[in-house]
């Protein structure tokens, strides 16, 4: 049997890994009696745990939030993912939170065992960050905007467009999508009857936001797809769809989720689906990709590779030396 500290940190630990627990689990895991997990919750809460319990045949243990943070335990895994977050955090795209993540980070390692303290400094001195010179976010307003994901409260906010033009909107929240580089936002817009996907650093959220909506069906079970999908190709004036003669895994070294969607075929082939508002941009893109190609749609396309081939030819010939 454990003795009593070490049972109470693993009684914690347990609470951390799962939602509910019933008292008949909890003792079955630390090999103790009912009565027992029942004297160490009331422990735990004597040091600043909220454990809430429940009764009837559902009953249970339920670790919740309390005023402040309690210490938290976490597994050796947890704690090098943490501290590489923490870090990498440091030079993000949100705004405001590097000299937080420092202080957090800095907490962490304190207590970090050498083991782990060496795997983290290994790690990290192993990679370097570019930084980024795209735009960055309000982290009160990402919170803001989880929240009400999370409580289903529609959300009004000041939007700006990329010409400058300021509109208010009403949206019902859905998920928040970050691709690397920007957070976006896709929801329900009330006024436009339709989804749509907003760029968070163009947003001002106002206060309060509410009231609650029942949530839709979503608009596709992958949203992460479906917002990828929006940015690279929907949100354009043409549409390509391309066969590239290289493998998906090859073509996606050169293509991003935002630039375009890939679609294996084969080994050796992959259907590429891309946007535009210039056919002559996209023209000379897809023949950069580094492969051949051949263009399904739309026809203007076509019109427009024929001619950019045509002009290089031409530049080619008359360059060359006499």
């Amino acid at each position: 049997m454990l003795e009593t500290s070490a049972r109470l940190l693993r009684l914690l630990s347990l609470l951390q890994t799962r939602r509910d627990w019933s008292g008949a689990d909890l003792a079955d895991r630390l090999g103790v009696t009912d009565r027992t997990v029942r004297r160490d919750v009331d422990k735990l809460r004597s040091l600043g745990y909220p454990v809430h319990a429940s009764t009837g045949t559902t009953g249970g243990y339920r670790l919740g939030a309390g005023a402040a943070l309690p210490p938290l335990l976490l597994d050796d895994e947890e704690a090098v993912a943490v501290a590489i977050g923490l870090r990498s955090a440091s030079g993000g795209t949100v705004a405001g939170i590097e000299e937080t993540s420092v202080r957090a980070l800095a907490k962490l390692e304190q207590v970090l065992p050498s083991r782990l303290r060496n795997r983290v400094n290994a790690l990290q001195s192993a990679m370097l960050a570019i930084p980024g010179r795209g735009p960055t976010v309000d982290p009160d307003t990402l919170s803001t905007i989880a929240s009400a994901c999370r409580d289903h409260e529609r959300l009004r906010f000041d939007y700006r467009h990329r010409d400058g033009e300021n509109t208010l909107r009403q949206v019902e929240p859905l998920r928040l999508v970050h691709t690397g580089r920007r957070w976006y936002l896709v929801g329900f817009d009330v006024d436009r009857d339709d989804w749509r996907t907003f760029r968070v650093d163009r947003l001002t959220p106002r206060t309060p936001t509410g009231p609650r909506f029942t949530p839709r069906e979503p608009p596709a079970d992958d949203m992460a797809a479906y917002t990828a999908y929006g940015l690279s190709n929907a949100a354009y004036r043409y549409q390509a769809v391309v066969t590239l003669h290289m493998s998906m895994t090859d073509a996606a070294e050169h293509i991003t989720s935002t630039a375009g969607i890939l679609e294996p075929l084969d080994e050796h082939r992959c259907t590429l689906r891309a946007g535009s508002n210039s056919l002559d941009g996209l023209a000379i893109w897809v023949s950069l990709i580094g492969c051949d190609f051949e263009v399904h749609s739309p026809p203007e396309l076509l019109d427009r590779i024929t001619g950019v081939a045509e002009r290089l030819g031409r530049a080619a010939h008359r360059s060359q030396p006499r």
